[in-house]
């Protein structure tokens, strides 16, 4: 008798689900947002918000708030960004998967960068990048957030086993 087949998350939500998990890594207690650059359904670069290498983290020291904004942390997009021109990527052309609609200043640091699609499951506040998307030609689609939960049936799997814990 054949199993009951699992659904299958779509692109979007996989590459969604993917800036969750980076989410998780920013260190801004008033938001964690991951972003992460696609091009052909391969992963080019992710980031989270987080401060400056090397510099205090709000998380450690408390934010640093200028005009209703924590401007200790580099945003998502922008470390993502970074991630990849550090690396040589070209990122033209790319979809951006990300926890919530870009600030301003992310809407066109993305659009300069030559991103083409941007995907979103959060609205955030104070911001034009809906319209500069719009104005600059950027597909965007807004869907609903994906399950937060990662669904790994181990004991169901015939050829998994799980591990001992080491020391």
């Amino acid at each position: 008798m054949a199993k009951k087949k699992k659904n299958r998350p779509t692109w979007d939500e996989y590459f969604l689900k993917l800036a969750m998990l980076a989410s998780e890594r920013a260190t801004c207690p008033r938001m964690h947002v991951g972003c992460v650059l696609v091009k052909n359904k391969f992963v080019l670069a992710t980031g989270y918000n987080g401060s400056l290498p090397g510099q205090p983290h709000c998380d450690d020291v408390g934010c640093l708030i200028v005009n209703n904004h924590c401007v200790r942390t580099n945003h998502a997009e922008i470390n993502a960004l970074v991630q990849a021109t550090t690396h040589g990527v070209n990122i033209n052309g790319t979809n951006a998967y990300i926890t919530n609609m870009s600030c301003t200043n992310c809407a066109k640091a993305l659009i300069a960068a030559g991103i083409k699609r941007v995907v979103v499951f959060s609205d955030y506040h104070e911001t034009l990048a809906t319209q500069f998307y719009i104005d600059a030609g950027v597909e965007i689609a807004k869907l609903n957030m994906p399950q937060k939960e990662i669904h790994y049936d181990l004991k169901n799997y015939s050829s998994a086993k799980k591990t001992k814990k080491s020391r």
